[in-house]
């Protein structure tokens, strides 16, 4: 890499970093409104910056870790990345988490929020594969220097990096396999770090890893059917993405009830899942319209959230997804339901829900199966279609 382009990935690195609402009063204009400083928020407002292993360690190749399925699928299919670059570098964060570190706390920031790598810690992706130790100490090691620093550590468990080992092996989360090795996974974490570590997070965007890999192919393992010319790997993205979130929902059940088993009391920390959704505005105020809207929203956020808190899926995907929408039995439903002490909910924008009707004939999926078109309104007020 070229010198200039590591500081110019530095300044990147500390531009995600900046917080909301630390801007002074005394440095920007006067409109005659009340600017955003943090004494805006309520005493105890937690203010942090959140990074995803992949996109930010590097060293892909050094200390024993083993491959992810994004490296695979960077590395395999670098159009698919607007810039054509990969994690094998990226900001380097693994050799200089000390400065980063120092920058949050020059910008006076509470907390941090960072994956783990799995293969990182677990190479093979299981324990029977053998415990990566350097992994173990990096993380150690940045934990404690957060800490040094008055930083609180948020940790998700698992950022869509899966082993490349385990999707060599049975297909990833398309097999219930995944499960048990999520779980033991995440015991690993709770056993090295968990008395540490207060805030734990399983999942992140549940949704956009089984969107994005199982129906639009533009995460790996990239398995869906045909979208926009993409060459995918096969998959069926009528069943497939339900199936993968089917198991992605048990795993954390399953990591959430092995830390509240053994570990919570005594480690007394917290732990939730992290979901993803836009807000959906009916196209017009016809009844159809507002129904497709109220689907779209069971589609993306009910489809993790009724199971967490009611223990099974939306009535609405029942009813349109018929036996390709996986069951829960009544251990694995009460398992999953009220599985979290916080939630968290990462929001991005909202789209127009118009209803779409489509023909017997159309080969299932995902994208058709809530009977709902999404569009983003531009700025010339013209619909244009748009999957979310």
């Amino acid at each position: 890499m070229a010198m200039q382009d590591y500081f110019i990935l530095r300044l990147f690195l500390l531009l995600l970093l900046s917080p909301v609402g630390i801007i002074k009063a005394s440095d920007t204009p006067n409109y005659g409104t009340a600017l955003l400083n943090r004494s805006s928020f309520p005493e105890g407002f937690i203010f942090g910056t959140a990074s995803a292993s992949y996109q930010y360690e590097g060293a892909a190749y050094e200390d024993g870790r083993g491959p992810s399925i994004w490296d695979t699928y960077t590395h395999k299919y670098p159009e698919r990345i607007k810039d054509g670059s990969n994690g094998s570098i990226a900001v380097d964060a693994y050799h200089h988490y000390k400065e980063d570190v120092g920058i949050m706390k020059g910008m006076n920031l509470n907390a941090y929020r960072f994956s783990i790598s799995w293969s990182r810690i677990l190479p093979n992706g299981k324990l029977s594969g053998g415990v990566n130790k350097k992994g173990i100490n990096y993380y150690n090691n940045l934990i404690n220097e957060l800490l040094a620093n008055g930083i609180q550590p948020f940790v998700t468990i698992f950022h869509w990096d899966l082993p490349q080992a385990l999707e060599d092996e049975y297909g990833g989360f398309l097999s219930p396999h995944s499960v048990d090795h999520f779980r033991d996974y995440a015991e690993l974490c709770f056993q090295e770090f968990g008395d540490r570590v207060k805030h734990w997070i399983t999942l992140n965007e549940p949704w956009s890893y089984s969107m994005g890999g199982y129906v639009q192919g533009i995460f790996p393992p990239a398995r869906c059917s045909a979208w926009q010319g993409l060459n995918c790997t096969g998959g069926d993205s009528g069943t497939e993405p339900y199936l993968v979130s089917h198991h992605l929902l048990l795993a954390h059940a399953a990591a959430v009830h092995v830390y509240k088993q053994k570990y919570q009391a005594y480690q007394m920390g917290k732990i939730g899942i992290t979901l993803v959704s836009h807000w959906f505005v009916p196209f017009s105020n016809a009844t159809h319209h507002q129904n497709a809207a109220k689907r779209a929203l069971d589609f993306m956020y009910g489809w993790f959230m009724d199971p967490l808190t009611n223990g099974d899926y939306p009535h609405s995907m029942r009813s349109l997804v018929g036996s390709r929408l996986p069951k829960f039995s009544k251990e694995q439903s009460m398992m999953v339901k009220g599985s979290y002490d916080f939630l968290g909910l990462n929001y991005y924008t909202a789209n127009y829900a118009a209803y779409a009707p489509h023909s017997s004939n159309t080969k299932p999926s995902y994208t058709t199966d809530p009977y709902a078109n999404l569009m983003s309104k531009s700025n010339q007020n013209r619909y244009v279609y748009s999957f979310i």
